[in-house]
């Protein structure tokens, strides 16, 4: 059988993109056990409600929905267990100086698997204000109604 190539998505957090300006982002590997791994297979998974966090130079995938697989056992894994990120020291070191800074966090953005392997990424992110929420929609609506203005000018 020949191996998977390619970028597969699973879950995106768009609410992330409009609650957050996002600073940085890394790709990092997640340790998962079977289960999870064939319900992330199946399409099923939430990154509403994520985060990520450092503990003792390590850094955790909290509040991730991974539902149970429904053709699982005994050996079934719980839903919102603590998942550990693979990343590099140097990475983690990174993420460690920047989220000492205040009002950084850590936000899952996207899950998805990159040649055969579950991979998420994560940003370092600021909280917007209410204002900047406006103001990013705003400019969205101009840019779109822009381009549905020489759309129908062209034709």
């Amino acid at each position: 059988m020949p191996r998977e190539t390619g970028r597969k998505l699973i879950a995106q957090n768009k609410r992330a993109r409009h609650d957050y300006q996002i600073d940085d982002t890394y790709e990092a590997g997640l340790v998962l056990m079977g289960t999870e791994v064939k319900s992330l297979r199946a399409g099923r998974a939430s990154l509403t409600d994520g985060y990520a966090q450092v503990k003792d130079d390590e850094v955790w995938l909290m509040n991730i929905h991974i539902p149970q697989y429904h053709m699982g056992t005994w050996t079934n894994h719980a839903a919102l267990r603590p998942r550990k990120l693979l990343l590099h020291r140097k990475e983690i070191g990174k993420i460690i100086n920047k989220t000492k800074e205040s009002g950084l966090t850590l936000v899952p953005l996207s899950l998805y698997f990159k040649d055969g392997k579950a991979k998420v990424e994560i940003g370092v992110a600021r909280g917007k204000k209410t204002w900047d929420k406006r103001h990013d929609l705003a400019e969205k609506q101009a840019t779109r109604e822009m381009a549905r203005a020489l759309r129908h000018r062209n034709r």
